[in-house]
């Protein structure tokens, strides 16, 4: 957003005074059916500008120049230009001249004939303005979101509303004018599009605020994210960004132990100060101040911040955990922090009521929540892999630790993308996604359940829903600098790996972009074993993907799983393996981070060799024979294995198999496979067919 100086803000205020000394200031809003506000049945009351006017008051006079279907360039199929609106717009004379044009310059007709004219047309009408009115205020918008139910979104009109909100910048920077967002405010909320292009009463509301706030400067006063609280853990050894928002100008001060910065608020309400990066810490000090309004934060750390997140095996609790009890009994740490985020509504098999849909449907499923210190209390409720992994942490690096921890039950990996990157990625899992067979049958299900009670609500919502999850979980954490991430899901895309191998890599680029942190690590948990038949190629494909991305990391739980149970118990040595990963890859610890994970697979006569990564000690971590191996020919007819070690290598063979063509290990849902290195770590779930 573009900032303007302390000085020019109180040139606008002493102007704002002078112009109510002398009458009404004059806010002339232009645009096309967004600002008419067509699409609601009284527009008088509830389009942008009516409800504008009443939060400004009094002492300004609101005009609605809109025009449905105008578009901003002059060559293009109805130049805003040539209507009578523009006219009466000019001989309003606005103090004030906000300006949203460009959606309809989206059509077909208009963007891809004419878009070399889009900025020129935009600085001759900000001139027009400007001649109406010299010492006008001009503010200009980015365009309003534009939902993936648009019948030419795919067709062209996602990637031109881009275009056109690029353009847009331009022309605020040229200009030298103030830009404002109207795609932010409504973009997470795509009930409140209901035809794709035309907001509701409540999200003409948004925009109409939107606007007050950048007209007076109120933006409700001193905020920062809900990440912020006593007890909190920063991330030690990166900047330090600390951000919110204040009113248009407001000095801010930042002190964090015996450091102190400042700054100024801008015309977008934002502000951010940046700290060097800090050593380990613990017992800080933070304020926060405005002249209006201070928050205190005490015991503040500074140590290692990791998130961790998924579905309910992520969210199981220490508490119910085997050896968890006694765990949390011992678990006093004043070092050990968890900032750890429940459901208001558990995914469980019931029919919500109608304040839980209406609550969902406006993003509110996480309770509020603050930092807390380890205790058998507070440790019982937590995320058993999380604290495991927090513990190990703890007792190897000797700094402070905190985990963030927002897993939902049952929830699917799109559910967790971001609304944009799924709309330019994979757009089709957007659409009608309670019938969409990208989406796992039993998710599906579960939240026709749950919202089953307002089943004529097309835009009802659900934490399975894409982008949900994102939206209402991971926005409200802001973008603190944080280690990492810890994952453990997709028993909830099980179904197909296929639709999965391309979600998990969007996934990680996405919290990737909005931690900016391009190299972020991002470590997950493959499934454990389980009577489900699509788990062995599941299991697989979550292996493979360790090449999709740049420092990922997996851990192998096949050895923990129970056959009836997707809840298995023993999630200790779940943590303890990720933290392994993290202590060996981002802590510099010489340990093995994982199990053997398969190298290659080579035929000799009719032996096959097979070698891995992680392999020292390769052996049985039960009996005296290594099973789990299966040969096939060409008829893919997989036999048993005879498997005998040859070192850091596997020999096999069968006599049913005299000419091997595939090798696959673990090849079971729930499988007793039983391979393991010298670290007792198990051996990937694998498929490969022969290199000869």
């Amino acid at each position: 957003m573009r900032r303007l100086s302390l000085s020019l803000i109180l040139c606008w205020s002493i102007i704002s005074v002078f112009a109510s000394a002398q009458g009404k200031i004059k806010v002339v809003c232009i645009g096309d059916s967004i600002t008419y506000g067509a699409a609601i049945e009284d527009r008088e009351n509830y389009s942008y500008p009516s409800q504008l006017q009443v939060l400004l008051g009094d002492g300004y006079e609101v005009g609605n120049f809109g025009k449905n279907g105008a578009t901003l360039i002059k060559r293009s199929f109805r130049p805003y230009f040539d209507q009578k609106e523009f006219q009466e717009a000019m001989d309003f004379a606005g103090d004030i001249c906000v300006i949203h044009l460009g959606v309809n310059d989206t059509d077909p007709r208009s963007w891809p004939n004419y878009r070399d004219d889009f900025v020129g047309d935009y600085l001759a009408l900000i001139d027009s303005c400007k001649k109406a009115n010299p010492k006008a205020r001009i503010m200009i918008a980015l365009l309003s979101p534009l939902a993936d139910r648009h019948h030419r979104f795919m067709s062209g009109t996602k990637q031109w509303h881009e275009d056109i909100q690029k353009a847009i910048k331009v022309v605020a920077e040229t200009a030298g004018c103030e830009l404002i967002d109207f795609h932010t405010p409504l973009y997470p909320y795509p009930w409140h599009i209901p035809d794709a292009i035309h907001p509701d009463e409540v999200g003409y509301g948004m925009l109409a605020k939107t606007v007050y706030s950048a007209v007076t400067g109120d933006y409700g006063g001193l905020a920062v994210s809900e990440l912020f609280s006593d007890n909190m853990v920063l991330q030690r050894r990166k900047p330090l960004t600390i951000s919110g928002t204040a009113n248009s100008g407001d000095k801010v001060t930042v002190k964090l132990g015996k450091k102190s910065l400042k700054t100024l608020t801008g015309t977008d309400g934002k502000w951010s100060v940046e700290f060097p990066p800090m050593e380990a810490a613990s017992g800080l000090k933070m304020t926060i101040s405005t002249k209006d309004k201070t928050f205190e934060y005490s015991n503040v750390a500074v140590g290692e911040v990791w998130l961790c997140s998924g579905q309910s095996n992520m969210r199981f609790r220490l508490s119910e955990a085997m050896g968890g009890s006694a765990a949390a009994a011992s678990s006093d740490d004043p070092d050990l922090r968890f900032f750890d985020q429940d459901r208001y509504w558990p995914t469980n098999d019931v029919t919500w009521p109608e304040s839980a849909i209406d609550s969902v449907k406006n993003l509110i499923y996480l309770r509020p929540t603050t930092w807390k210190v380890a205790s058998p209390e507070t440790s019982s409720r937590m995320s058993a892999v999380g604290y495991w992994f927090a513990k190990s942490l703890r007792d190897s690096l000797k700094v402070p630790v905190g985990i963030i921890h927002n897993a939902v039950g049952g929830a699917t990996a799109e559910s967790w993308i971001d609304r944009n990157t799924l709309e330019w990625k994979f757009p089709v899992i957007l659409r009608d996604w309670i019938h969409n067979d990208f989406i796992q049958g039993w998710a599906r299900e579960r939240a026709a359940k749950n919202i089953s009670y307002k089943q004529g609500d097309k835009f009802a919502r659900h934490p399975y829903e894409p982008c949900y999850l994102f939206e209402s979980a991971i926005l409200p954490l802001g973008h603190p600098a944080i280690a990492g991430v810890l994952w453990y899901q997709g028993e909830s895309n099980a179904h197909n790996f296929e639709a999965h191998e391309y979600l998990f890599p969007l996934l990680v680029d996405s919290w990737r972009g909005w931690f900016a942190d391009p190299d972020m690590p991002f470590y997950y948990v493959q499934l454990s074993s389980l009577n489900r038949p699509s788990w062995p190629w599941f299991r697989d494909s979550q292996r493979r993907l360790l090449e999709s991305r740049p420092n990922l990391g997996m851990v192998v739980t096949s050895d923990l799983g129970d056959p009836s149970d997707v809840h298995y118990k023993d999630k200790k040595p779940v943590g303890e393996r990720l933290a392994r990963l993290a202590l060996n890859k981002d802590y510099g610890f010489d340990l093995a981070p994982s199990g053997p994970l398969f190298k290659s697979a080579v035929r000799s006569g009719k032996e096959v060799v097979v070698e891995f990564e992680y392999s020292e000690g390769l052996k049985a971590s039960s009996g005296t024979e290594v099973v789990g191996f299966e040969l096939a020919g060409k008829d893919m007819l997989y036999h048993k294995a005879t498997c005998h070690l040859d070192g850091d290598r596997v020999v096999l063979s069968s006599p049913e198999v005299k000419n091997p063509v595939y090798v696959r290990y673990a090849w079971e849902p729930y499988t007793r496979a039983n391979l393991v290195n010298s670290a007792g770590l198990p051996a990937s779930t694998f498929l490969c067919t022969l290199l000869f």
